[in-house]
């Protein structure tokens, strides 16, 4: 179903089952043979909703159903379990790297199933505000829960839509805007059009003190090319009549969640107030971490921002 100004959605709908899609290829990466990340709560949250598209990641069987009707299919689910590891790792690094420096307020803007309050070593001292729609955050909340887990942090949930006044209801919730934070957005901003996505970056900008450390993926200036743009929707048309046919289910549209829009060059306009902000692509996050650039599928077109605020 086409986005709307003000759709919402369970964790199985629309944006929310992205979530889900994320935590599938890191329960995949997590009981690999040799992983780069171990999410152990990953699994507990595909357990909890039972199977869906995003079975075709975390269950081998399924894969390989996938694979027998559209072979390129196996190449595509490498890619993207790959994809969601080097993510995981690097920004994982970026928040420890964060609260050694001293950070100790840390803002998770579109958290969805994001169990780092859960699984990294916060310091002593160190609030995490997890910001996401009220009904992704209660099948989290009450998930983890059931689970036996507890935050390592102090944990703070902050129900706002982020194309909406997000920011009072952060400061409602005891955000302190004077202090140094950690900001994230993962796999946030293809998600929101252009100008919902400028505005997003005002408001960080506004609340970041010196001190303040934010990291983010976007899409790169090459996603909007068309011939990229139809050779990727070609894919995605195969993969999905193949899903269809494997889960015997009616398969949502994924392309049709994202705003295939230009967008503002973060680097530079971190760069024009006042923040040290560096970028890298795909295929070099890829090769820092050890994992091959595929020769026999596309990249994502996405790219890594970095960024301080001295």
């Amino acid at each position: 179903m086409p986005r709307t100004d003000n759709d919402s959605w369970e964790i199985t709908e629309s944006v929310g089952s992205t979530a889900l899609g994320v935590a599938a290829a890191r329960a995949a990466e997590t009981e690999s043979a040799d992983p780069l990340i171990r999410d152990p709560f990953a699994r507990v949250f595909l357990d909890a909703v039972g199977n869906g598209v995003w079975s075709l990641t975390s269950d081998p069987g399924l894969a390989s159903k996938l694979a027998d009707i559209a072979p390129d299919a196996q190449a595509y689910r490498r890619v993207m379990v790959d994809f969601m590891a080097v993510r995981t790792a690097w920004y994982d690094q970026i928040f420890l790297d964060a609260v050694a420096a001293g950070v100790r307020q840390v803002v998770i803007l579109a958290a969805g199933l994001d169990a780092r309050t859960w699984r990294l070593p916060w310091p002593d001292g160190t609030t995490v505000y997890e910001v996401d729609q009220a009904k992704v955050l209660n099948f989290k909340s009450v998930t983890l829960q059931g689970s036996g887990a507890q935050p390592r942090a102090k944990l703070v949930n902050v129900a706002a839509d982020l194309r909406h006044d997000w920011p009072t209801a952060l400061r409602e919730a005891g955000f302190d805007a004077s202090k140094p934070t950690m900001w994230s957005a993962e796999g946030l901003l293809r998600y929101l059009p252009a100008a919902a996505q400028d505005l997003l970056f005002e408001r960080i900008d506004s609340l970041s003190p010196s001190g303040t450390w934010l990291a983010t993926n976007l899409p790169d200036k090459n996603a909007v090319d068309p011939g990229l743009l139809s050779s990727r929707r070609e894919l995605s048309q195969r993969f999905h009549a193949a899903a269809a046919q494997v889960l015997d289910a009616e398969i949502p549209d994924m392309e049709e969640l994202w705003y295939p829009e230009e967008r503002t060059d973060l680097t530079a306009w971190l760069g024009e107030h006042g923040w040290d902000a560096s970028a890298i692509g795909m295929a070099d996050l890829l090769t820092r971490y050890g994992r091959a650039v595929p020769s026999d599928v596309e990249l994502p077109p996405v790219d890594f921002v970095s960024a301080r605020r001295s």
